[in-house]
């Protein structure tokens, strides 16, 4: 009973810090929730990955209402890339049980240094500037504002056909791995789209909750999400990331991406290592 009561409370605390991470800089608690169950807890990755969808949805819910508050999330953009997201959910779910441990490791080692190298290139960019409106944002009205210290800020979206194919990336490796797909979401966002950080942040926590449920049924229905473990995890991570939500109103685009990096280069190398290890 000691023990059991140890293991729900470290569960707790460390769902909890990938919580404030995950919501701070638009990932999820998945992004560190799966290497925390695996290489923390020594858990089987796919009951990981079943564990961390629930957190991702938790991520979601505790972040996405206090940015929408704020007016950080674009709703146009986020409704028309979860199309694509929630398609490549499915299909990453359905593809899962045909996939090697050992390659879920190396994908989710590959997908998180994608988004790390675009973050390090832009570490001093704070709103991207010049940036040609795509034909098709216009017509569906996607650019907008949001506010900082010195006013509202208007951005504009750019290449919304790419962004939407990322998306679809973002949507399979959901359904792999777990990870609410918000390292490539924020990476489509942040690069391809050239929204700034902080909206790419926000908008990102408000669309990984919908990703997440369309490939967590799929686990539930294999019995892949242990109760015992997604409950203490998700509770975490809720209180986490609405404690991120309020990090991120003080904080700069700059300070996002600094913050994160490091904790993203070591998470993505330490996952290479095991896929290559063979787990």
């Amino acid at each position: 009973m000691v023990s059991l009561l140890v293991f729900v409370t470290e569960l707790l605390c460390a769902s909890a810090l990938a919580g404030v991470v995950g919501s701070l800089v638009g990932l999820g608690g998945g992004v560190l929730i799966v290497p925390l169950l695996t290489l923390g807890f020594g858990m089987d990755v796919r009951l990981a990955v079943g564990a961390s969808l629930v957190s991702v949805i938790a991520t979601s819910t505790g972040a996405a209402v206090a940015y929408l508050q704020d007016r950080l999330v674009n709703l146009r953009v986020g409704v028309l890339l979860e199309l694509a997201t929630v398609a490549g959910a499915l299909t990453g779910a359905l593809i899962a049980p045909h996939v090697g441990s050992a390659t879920l490791f190396l994908l989710f080692g590959v997908a998180l240094l994608l988004s790390a190298v675009p973050t390090a290139a832009k570490l001093v960019e704070e709103v991207p500037q010049d940036v040609p409106e795509d034909p098709l944002a216009g017509r569906l009205g996607l650019s907008a504002s949001y506010p900082a210290a010195e006013g509202l800020v208007p951005y504009r979206v750019a290449r919304v056909p790419a962004g939407l194919g990322v998306m679809y990336v973002a949507g399979v490796l959901s359904g792999l791995l777990g990870i609410g797909s918000g390292a490539l979401k924020v990476l489509a966002m942040d690069t391809a789209m050239r929204l700034p950080m902080k909206v790419s942040t926000a908008t990102s926590n408000f669309m990984i909750g919908v990703t997440a449920a369309a490939s967590a049924g799929v686990y539930f229905w294999r019995g892949d999400v242990p109760p015992f473990v997604a409950a203490p995890v998700a509770l975490g991570v809720l209180a986490g990331a609405s404690l991120g939500a309020q990090l991120l109103r003080r904080s700069t685009n700059r300070t996002v991406r600094a913050v994160f990096l490091p904790v993203l280069l070591v998470v993505s190398l330490e996952m290479l290592l095991r896929g290559l290890r063979g787990v």
